[in-house]
């Protein structure tokens, strides 16, 4: 394996590996050390990735501008219909209504738990992004009115968010990597959530804990913790408000159930597309919430307006962060950074379970996209699916998916969505969101590969 791996590497791979960790070197000084903004910082990180990797500076400038415009237009959008929805949610008494249900059902014990369960349901069949952006105005007012500490209730979230995100179909990345290693989707998702609650469970309440006590005096802007409902006292019924809510869910179940169950030329699935998509079903779920959050709550034409509008200008670092990041993302994949790591996998002589995950972690750490680990790491162990049985190539996928989770940091949006969301500093988001991705993938392959040996 050694002979293999060394006469595999070359040159050109060594430059784009310490290109790589420079660039990420050079966004945490000046994030930590300078006190630049990120946007900023992601900017100049991504040029010495470039110049230093030997990209010529057209095809720099192109990827990075690819890169954030991709993310603006994927991400960004959801998250500013995720805002609006929020802000609904928020100003109309929708978000007191579920807080009060949770705090009503659940004691001080069983709070983070609640908020694990809550994140599951919710994230099952959604893009983590839209699910968090969804689930903050939530965890934010839970925060406030229990005075616990904000990561005790976000780690959890966050945990039942991810794992649903990386194990469990209809997401993306599980069901691209079934397709490619030709496993059967459903022993995937059954596999799938036998492994997600033990790691929910790991690492959501009890690592929320440690996290909490990590960093204990993280406190999430003032400008996104949801104010008092302005609503006079009236606000809408529990039904309606997590029907509002869980729109967006049940319309993108039926687009991935659809595309599980039907055939492409179907007029059935292809409404169930169309109307499933993230960005058709959070608008869905906006303009439901005019009439079923707003009106309840009695707001006018005028206050309505001014909600939505309100709830846009908090975000707007949050965008051009997160689009910065896909541009650096982007510059990465363009260098060849993900074609160096999967080239010299392929050599590797090991158990094709954590082949699949190695192979993953290494994608995950170099472009910092799950989804893009996810489907490399697929394509390059799908010859050894071949000789597999059903189980085991439903296995290799979780394998994967686990290994896409590994460490996230300065190249993930979702770093930077949790860093901004709940006011923390770089450090501190590597302690407790980046730690808690670590042990879900940890905890996840653990899992695994006993599965592995006893099937």
């Amino acid at each position: 394996m050694t002979t293999t791996l060394a006469a595999a590497w070359t040159g050109h791979d060594t430059r784009l590996i310490g290109a790589t960790v420079l660039a990420i070197a050079v966004i945490v000084v000046l994030i930590t050390k300078a006190k630049q903004h990120p946007f900023l910082a992601l900017i100049l990180g991504s040029g010495v990735l470039g110049l230093v990797g030997g990209m010529p500076v057209d095809k720099l400038i192109k990827s990075f501008s690819s890169g954030v415009g991709s993310t603006v237009a994927s991400v960004g959008v959801l998250i500013a219909l995720g805002a609006m929805l929020g802000k609904l949610l928020a100003d109309s008494g929708g978000a007191d209504q579920i807080v009060d249900t949770i705090l009503r059902r659940a004691g001080d014990r069983t709070l983070p738990w609640a908020m694990a369960l809550v994140a599951a349901l919710i994230g099952l069949p959604m893009f983590f992004e839209i699910g968090l952006v969804m689930l903050i105005p939530v965890i934010l007012l839970v925060a406030k009115r229990t005075g616990k500490p904000l990561l005790m209730l976000g780690i959890p979230a966050l945990a039942g968010l991810s794992v649903l995100h990386g194990l469990v179909p209809p997401h993306p990345g599980p069901l691209a990597a079934a397709g490619a290693l030709n496993a059967n989707v459903g022993l995937t998702l059954a596999f799938g959530l036998l492994v997600a609650i033990p790691t929910v469970i790991i690492a959501g309440p009890l690592f929320g804990r440690l996290a909490a006590k990590m960093v204990p005096d993280a406190v999430a802007p003032e400008r996104l913790v949801p104010e008092s409902s302005s609503s006079d006292g009236r606000r809408p019924g529990f039904l309606a408000t997590l029907s509002t809510v869980l729109l967006p869910v049940v319309l993108m179940m039926g687009k991935a159930l659809a595309d599980i169950l039907l055939e492409k030329e179907n007029h059935l699935r292809r409404v169930l597309d169309f109307i499933g998509d993230p960005l058709v079903a959070l608008l869905a779920a906006v303009l439901l919430g005019m009439f079923t959050l707003g009106r309840s709550a009695g707001f006018t034409r005028d206050k309505l307006s001014s909600t939505v509008a309100d709830s846009l200008p908090p975000i707007a670092g949050i965008l051009l962060i997160v689009g910065a990041g896909g541009g650096f993302k982007q510059t990465l994949v363009d260098a060849g950074v993900g074609n160096v790591i999967t080239s010299l996998a392929t050599g590797a002589n090991l158990s094709p379970l954590l082949l699949g995950w190695l192979v993953a972690v290494a994608i995950r750490l170099a472009t910092g996209s799950a989804t893009v680990a996810t489907v490399s790491a697929a394509g390059i162990v799908a010859p050894l699916a071949a000789t597999m049985d059903p189980s085991h190539s439903a296995l290799l996928v979780l394998a994967i998916g686990a290994g896409s989770l590994f460490f996230s940091h300065v190249n993930d949006a979702g770093f930077w969505l949790v860093k901004e969301y709940f006011g923390l500093s770089v450090g501190q988001t590597l302690k407790s969101w980046s730690i808690m991705e670590t042990v879900i993938s940890v905890v996840a392959i653990a899992l695994i590969l006993p599965l592995g040996a006893l099937l």
